[in-house]
């Protein structure tokens, strides 16, 4: 491993804000004014609103991802972990694809983790549900919808038919809705093909826990979405939920039970759990908790954004949250970089400097310029 003397921004997470952030960082630089620094498990970023396409084969799986050494030609690309942090020392352990763990030192740290899927301990899930958060799950459940279509065209067995015909989805919110109304038409376009199936042959089932789908939007916009679903023969159960899936016998907490052998699990995210070892300050579910110019609390060279931190929304209000989606990622990670450029020079400063521009995203469309406190005025 190669050492510097210059000073070492270390981003932890190569997503939206990862990527991005380094991005702007790069580009804000000055010749040989930093290391950037990006650790992932993944040398690629992934467009995560894309893999409900993916999964219906209407966007290729090359056209989902970016190769970060090839975005990043500048910066140093680590495959591999970030298992914990020493705040103390500025020291980073790395796990990496191969080989031991290490320590990396680091001067300014960007903490761009992300998020997982948030599983509850349903009787069944682990075994047959299917989430949809990596180019790998969307290719193979689009794989296995196919599969069982060609099951149910090969059978003789009307309850095995049934059971392939069967398409489970568990969460109504982004991820849920795109992807059952992408592989619904796919299955429509699909069936033209076989003798023996038919869309009304087959049962598209949403199972949302909250009172309407796509609750992160208007309830306009989810009132309106649920009737064009219902419209193309998907039911839609909201306020319910999932009780038990078992050898594939699902049991929804309404009394509706079905055999299905497509679960598909996209209900909801948390902030990744590796963050319980960064010795950073966390909300009450886990985010890191954050200034709204992305600065850690409580830390002078840490910045966090993304699905993995605590944002304020400062346009909707006190006690609001940026949402977890990709627009506010891309917006903070270009309001990130711009800060964390503007920290570091600002640690470089002679003490009579008086005033430090930083900027905030104030909202998803909005964005502001607001003065540090870093002053001696």
């Amino acid at each position: 491993m190669s050492t510097t003397e210059r000073p070492r921004i270390l981003i932890v997470g190569g997503g939206y804000v990862g990527m991005y952030a380094a991005m702007r960082i790069l580009k804000k630089m000055r010749y040989g004014e930093a290391t950037v620094t990006v650790v992932d498990p993944r040398s690629y970023m992934t467009y995560l609103p894309f893999l409900p396409e993916a999964a219906a084969g209407n966007v290729a799986p090359r056209n989902l991802v970016a190769p970060l050494r090839s975005v990043l030609k500048n910066a140093e690309v680590l495959t591999g972990h970030v298992t914990s942090v020493d705040q103390e020392r500025k020291v980073a352990t790395i796990s990496p694809a191969a080989g031991d763990s290490y320590e990396l030192p680091f001067d300014y740290l960007v903490v761009a983790l992300g998020s997982v899927s948030r599983t509850f301990p349903i009787p069944g899930l682990a075994e047959h549900g299917i989430g949809i958060k990596s180019v790998e799950e969307a290719i193979s459940l689009r794989n296995h919808v196919i599969a069982q279509l060609d099951k149910a065209e090969s059978t003789t067995d009307e309850k095995v038919r049934k059971q392939a015909l069967t398409f489970v989805f568990i969460g109504g919110g982004f991820a849920g809705i795109e992807t059952v109304a992408e592989l619904e038409d796919m299955a429509r376009d699909a069936a033209k093909l076989y003798h023996n199936v038919k869309r009304e042959d087959m049962r598209f089932i949403v199972v949302e826990a909250a009172n309407r789908i796509l609750p992160e939007m208007g309830p306009d916009l989810g009132l309106w979405t649920k009737e064009k679903l219902e419209e193309r023969g998907i039911e839609i159960y909201i306020e319910t939920s999932m009780d038990s899936c078992v050898d594939k016998h699902v049991v929804l907490k309404n009394g509706v039970e079905v055999d299905a052998s497509t679960i598909v699990w996209t209900a909801g995210v948390k902030p990744n759990p590796a963050l319980a070892n960064f010795g950073l300050p966390l909300g009450p579910r886990g985010h890191v908790d954050a200034a709204p110019t992305l600065q850690v609390t409580g830390f002078d060279n840490v910045w966090a954004a993304g699905d993995n931190a605590q944002v304020p929304d400062l346009a909707v209000g006190e006690g609001a949250w940026c949402p977890p989606n990709a627009q506010h990622a891309v917006r903070q990670a270009i309001v990130l970089g711009d800060n964390v450029i503007s920290g570091m020079r600002a640690s470089r400063r002679p003490s009579t400097s008086t005033r430090t521009w930083v900027r905030s995203p104030v909202s998803a469309c909005t964005r502001a310029w607001r003065s540090s406190s870093a002053s001696t005025s």
